[in-house]
């Protein structure tokens, strides 16, 4: 189960986080930073405080990037390099502790809106693409010229994609191209026809064109990707594409080829396995894993009510980034759902590991919610956002009478019989944490406590009123490997 369902346990011990990588060369800086579009970013504000973020990867080339714009600029450069939660997300909180006007975003990111306006600009970075080989990988793999296909990339590859499609229309007849949905400035006015927001992309669809009916051509990874190691935007694209639609990728440097459908089956596997544990949990813990994306507080109280309505317990933890250290100390949760951004759920130090399962807020909407479709029918919603009131994927909860709360179900897990969910609201006073006994004792029913009392053992005795009053006596004294009174022993 383990080999097929997480990674084995080793690989938290082996593995070596905030890695610094390779210090590019000062004559690439502005290419590779492009600096010179960040100058006029801030100089069109007029800011005299900006803050830098970047990522661990690459804060080596930090202090040369901010010495060089505030030699351009004249302004005052901040680094911001141990952010709070994802490094994809914009450190809206980092910013603005340290009063900058404006933040510049360096490296891989999720383009998920702020939750407080602040001025971003992004540099996703320019990764080199062998675009005669990625034309050869795209004909193999596309033998049909009248077959739909997008073009979709890695951040760091995506200044190519419209090259790419330059070489590949005068054959091919419906080609697509994707771009990064850079969130629009502050007051801006969206463009009408709003084109189509799935992924962290756009795309441009015809009119009376369905994403779904698009095949997927991606420029990015590396050959040596394994599944445990999966870049999670692509991971966020193999689960949310529709499956009955091909989805290849393209090495940008070697113009090697992968069919991704056999691994977009692996996790879809894994993911629905994730359901199935979520519905057998009775206690659920929300991590608090972003407070910089907007709708954050409106995405918690939409978690809350579908644990209360599917008879669940739910306690919310704020812990910063989740390791498994952290989250061993509440060994009471049965499951723990990540309320982050969609590459920060989709992590891969996230697939093992730890010791309860981390799900992502979809899978708890799946395994909560009666009225999800099932699966093969329901989509894979990488963003909490998707599942709130407005959204035009939203699922809204059946009334209590409904006879979706008792339909049979059988865990496939542990093939017991589920029984249905007591359906109750915030009112229900049988919902409080504190019974009345008609002995008039009181009896703590929380699950943390029922927890407690199953556990051989369970702390220090307090022995109110069972051990007599003495004076204060001197103790040991010495270090536990040897007290003064144990002699040279």
């Amino acid at each position: 189960m383990e080999s097929t369902f997480s990674s084995p346990a080793e690989a938290a011990l082996q593995r070596e986080a905030g890695v610094p990588g390779l210090l590019t060369p000062l004559p690439d800086l502005d290419r590779v930073y492009e600096l010179e579009r960040v100058a006029g970013f801030v100089r069109d504000l007029g800011c005299e405080r900006v803050a830098l973020q970047f990522p661990d990867q690459l804060l080596g080339d930090a202090v040369a990037v901010a010495a060089q714009l505030e030699e351009t600029t004249g302004s005052k450069m901040f680094i911001l390099g141990d952010t709070a939660y994802s490094s994809c997300c914009v450190d809206v909180l980092g910013a603005e502790q340290a009063g900058a006007q404006a933040l510049v975003h360096f490296g891989p990111a999720c383009l998920s809106p702020p939750a407080r306006p602040l001025p971003v600009t992004f540099v996703l970075g320019h990764r080199s693409v062998a675009l005669e080989l990625c034309v050869k990988a795209f004909e193999t793999q596309n033998p049909d010229p009248k077959a739909p296909v997008v073009l979709l990339s890695e951040p760091a590859c995506a200044h190519a994609l419209e090259a790419l499609a330059t070489l590949l229309r005068p054959r091919y007849l419906d080609l697509l191209v994707s771009s990064p949905a850079f969130p629009l400035p502050v007051g801006s006015l969206s463009p009408e026809p709003k084109p189509l927001e799935r992924f962290g992309r756009r795309f441009p669809l015809a009119p009376g064109k369905c994403l779904e009916e698009y095949g997927a051509f991606y420029v990015g990874g590396s050959e040596a990707s394994s599944d445990l190691d999966l870049d999670p935007d692509l991971s966020r694209l193999l689960l949310g594409w529709a499956p009955g639609r091909p989805f290849s990728s393209c090495c940008p440097d070697t113009g090697k080829t992968q069919d991704e459908g056999a691994r977009a089956a692996r996790l879809r596997a894994r993911r629905q396995y994730l359901v199935e544990r979520t519905r057998d949990a009775r206690v659920v813990g929300l991590l608090a894993g972003t407070l910089g994306v907007a709708q954050h507080r409106e995405a918690l109280a939409h978690l809350r009510n579908l644990t209360q309505a599917a008879g669940k317990r739910s306690y919310v933890l704020a812990l910063g980034r989740p390791t498994p250290a952290k989250l061993a100390n509440f060994p009471e949760m049965d499951v723990f759902v990540l309320l982050a951004c969609p590459l920060g759920a989709l992590s891969p130090q996230l697939s093992g590991s730890f010791f309860r399962p981390i799900v992502a807020p979809c899978e708890l909407e799946a395994s909560c919610n009666p009225a999800w479709p099932p699966p093969g029918l329901a989509p894979y919603l990488t963003h909490y956002a998707d599942l709130l009131p407005g959204s035009p994927f939203h699922v809204p909860l059946p009334p209590p009478e409904s006879e979706l709360w008792e339909t049979p179900d059988v865990s496939l897990i542990t093939g017991e019989l589920r029984p249905p969910p007591a359906w109750k609201s915030s009112n229900d006073p049988g919902s409080l944490a504190v019974t009345p006994r008609p002995q008039l004792e009181l009896a703590e029913s929380s699950p943390a406590a029922s927890f407690l009392s199953s556990r051989s053992w369970q702390g220090l005795e307090p022995r109110l009123g069972q051990t007599p009053v003495t004076e204060a006596v001197s103790g040991r004294r010495g270090i536990a490997i040897a007290y003064e009174d144990e002699g040279n022993s």
